[in-house]
């Protein structure tokens, strides 16, 4: 684990309030579904992708720490203790460890991030590790099976292709424009 000096906490709070920002849209239920459609997901990719893997990381712990001690930071306005037992609890600790493996393959072995990296670790960690995650979770909330959670998971797949794809240009975009703001170490 690494330590994190005054840039790092700066730069870990700053994600924590894209993740914040990011809610503000609102949320959209498809079918019905327990679980909403948000932005907040491209949050833990660009966290990840831009901060590395444990400031990535951090930054979702402390949105998250925020969003139990009340705030209302989710999409929708939803905040308190009540999130972490729902049907998204486990999506939401899916985006900590989604956003520290975008960041361990973005940043693999200390290069600097490309495009196919930062689009495979998008893809890996804010999709596919979220998605582990968060579909058991809700099924063992909604007492759905596992099978039936799945087929309704799949409902979040073409959004979540498409966060991939911006999470990849605004994080190479910013990589070209600002490179110091990566702090590879």
């Amino acid at each position: 684990m690494e330590r994190f000096d005054t840039r790092d906490v700066a730069r870990i709070v700053v994600f924590a309030a894209i993740m914040a920002v990011l809610g503000l849209p609102g949320a959209i239920t498809l079918f019905g579904g327990a679980v909403p459609i948000t932005l907040q997901s491209m949050g833990a990719m660009l966290a990840g992708a831009v901060l590395g893997p444990w400031r990535g990381a951090t930054s979702i712990v402390v949105f998250l720490v925020l969003t139990f001690a009340g705030l209302p930071l989710l999409s929708g306005g939803r905040g308190g203790a009540g999130v972490f037992v729902g049907p998204s609890a486990g999506y939401l600790a899916g985006w900590v460890l989604g956003a520290f493996v975008v960041g361990v393959i973005v940043r693999f072995r200390g290069r600097p991030p490309v495009w196919w990296r930062t689009a495979l670790g998008c893809l890996v960690g804010g999709m596919a590790v979220v998605y582990a995650i968060g579909v058991p979770v809700q099924a063992a909330v909604t007492h759905l099976p596992l099978g039936k959670t799945v087929l309704s998971a799949l409902v979040f797949v073409p959004g979540d292709l498409l966060k991939v794809v911006f999470a990849t240009i605004v994080t190479m975009a910013l990589w070209r424009a600002y490179p110091r703001a990566f702090e590879l170490k």
